[in-house]
């Protein structure tokens, strides 16, 4: 099957982050590496989005239906592909609906997230608590091969480990599945993101996978500030690609150039103003609020940033904020 895991390397990928690589933030991404001469090819992974929620609300499962914001979650544009849905589940008759959904849809693949250290997704036995039970796991993932039925490839994002470091324990059981790719948060769910990513381990975690699964594409995440960062950190030690997450924090220009330059406040508030257009038009069912955590990540890196920034806190509505920028 011809996919994103089986293209030339390196791989990269934009990592799924809630509320922040929503289909606004996404598609301004995309627009900004069409748009360049030097784009670096990647995929894009949308935000994780719940299996369960999908299925409870699957009479209203049309991405045209605008009273289910589940599946509003999972709109893209054709410039994002190849995209990835990422789902969230302890439960594998929720994962194979939720598989299903996302090739009828017309996504590229499907990604389940075992790394997620949301107590509240935890409790469901998700995301980072898919460590700790390997035996459901298992079975999650081929209930989501079942749903994607060969039509697209089935991956995982996992953490290094729960409590401690012991992919050697837990990956076996995720290789001994039929999984296209796999992408390693160089952390351990205890470590959250408060500590370095774990990459003087990189040599023997890179090993340890290719000896069970050597034509496995494997990936790193965590700690990478750029395609050229990951290039040096991540790929040098033998990692196939990279998945680049916290690095999009107020820069859409990441796949537009390996290592990009810095940009003038005109970019910057040009950038933000089109993000903002963008996100206006998911509401209502994207708050507004949701917005502001991109105004220090925008505004910054010039005299009286700070006094801009304080000024669009302040705005509630997108004619506020055209406003404040124009001003």
């Amino acid at each position: 099957m011809q996919s994103f895991w089986t293209t030339e390397k390196p791989l990269f990928a934009l990592a799924p982050m809630a509320d922040v690589t929503d289909p606004a933030y996404r598609a301004l991404i995309a627009d900004y590496a069409k748009a360049s001469a030097t784009a670096i090819w990647y995929a894009t992974w949308t935000e994780f989005v719940s299996a369960d929620g999908l299925y409870h609300t699957r009479e209203k499962k049309k991405m045209a239906d605008e009273e289910n914001p589940l599946v509003r979650d999972l709109r893209y544009t054709e410039a994002e592909r190849p995209v990835i849905a990422q789902f969230f589940t302890g439960d594998p008759a929720m994962m194979e609906y939720a598989a299903a959904l996302a090739v009828e849809l017309g996504f590229d693949g499907v990604d389940i997230n075992m790394g997620c250290p949301d107590r509240s997704i935890e409790k469901q036995g998700a995301g980072a608590a898919s460590i700790r039970n390997p035996e459901r796991s298992r079975e999650v993932i081929r209930a989501a091969l079942r749903g994607a039925a060969g039509k697209i490839p089935v991956s995982v994002k996992t953490r290094l480990g729960y409590n401690r470091i012991e992919y050697e324990e837990w990956l076996p059981h995720l290789l001994g599945e039929d999984i296209a790719g796999l992408t390693m948060h160089m952390r351990t769910r205890k470590e959250m993101s408060l500590v370095p990513a774990h990459y003087e381990l990189a040599g023997d975690l890179v090993r340890f996978v290719k000896e069970r699964r050597p034509e496995l594409p494997f990936l790193a995440n965590g700690d990478l500030a750029s395609v050229k960062d990951a290039k040096e950190r991540a790929i040098a030690a033998g990692f196939d690609g990279a998945m680049l997450g916290r690095a999009i924090f107020g820069n859409p220009w990441l796949f537009a150039e390996e290592a990009p330059s810095p940009k003038s406040k005109e970019e910057r508030v040009a950038a933000l103003l089109g993000l903002a257009r963008r996100f206006d038009a998911l509401r209502p069912k994207k708050h507004y609020a949701i917005l502001k955590k991109h105004f220090k990540a925008f505004i910054r890196d010039w005299p009286d940033a700070g006094e801009l920034r304080a000024r669009l806190m302040e705005t509630g509505t997108l004619s506020a904020l055209e406003a404040v920028l124009a001003g």
